[in-house]
């Protein structure tokens, strides 16, 4: 259970980075925004490449980011089943959660998404609007989206066992979101 642990802990570091990568994103995104706007009411100039880039980046946050949401326990669940249960039996809604659900509909939608990417690379794929930008790069975080999101889902795994088995506390609590 130790070396699981340890891989647990990898990915977990993984996650991490590349969540705050996304967090800085967020600040692209939106200068990108501003400077869009500006150049395009200050100059009468604009290019569906500048709105491109800010799609491109949001699909970058949501799916590089949701491992890292999912290492943090602040992904959605059911509320109503879940916070009225205890903490053996959360780990156990969990665990069933990600064996059954989680990871391998990850898997199988990065499976899918690799030919989407591939055919888009080989054939160099380029938005159809006047000054886009190439596709591949936004179908290959596809994969990569995923593919980290069951990677966490392995790592959260390891550490629902290890909490079933009493070799770690993991801490289960759940917050509503305040609505």
């Amino acid at each position: 259970m130790a070396a699981l642990l340890k891989i647990s802990g990898l990915i977990d570091r993984l996650s991490e980075i590349i969540g705050k990568f996304s967090g800085y994103l967020v600040l692209a995104c939106t200068l990108i925004s501003a400077g869009n706007a500006v150049i395009r009411y200050l100059f009468n100039y604009s290019s569906n490449g500048w709105l491109e880039i800010q799609w491109y980046l949001f699909g970058f946050i949501v799916l590089l980011g949701a491992s890292h949401t999912l290492r943090l326990n602040e992904h959605v669940r059911v509320d109503l089943v879940y916070g009225a249960v205890s903490d053996r039996t959360r780990l156990w809604i969990d665990t069933i959660g990600l064996i059954v659900f989680l990871i391998p509909a990850c898997l199988y939608l990065a499976w899918l998404a690799w030919p989407f990417f591939t055919l888009s690379y080989a054939q160099g794929e380029v938005s159809s609007n006047a000054g886009g930008l190439i596709r591949w790069p936004i179908k290959l975080v596809i994969v990569a989206g995923f593919g980290l999101l069951a990677l966490q889902g392995l790592s959260e795994l390891i550490k629902r066992i290890a909490g079933l088995t009493g070799v770690l506390q993991v801490d289960t609590t759940y917050e509503k979101p305040l609505q």
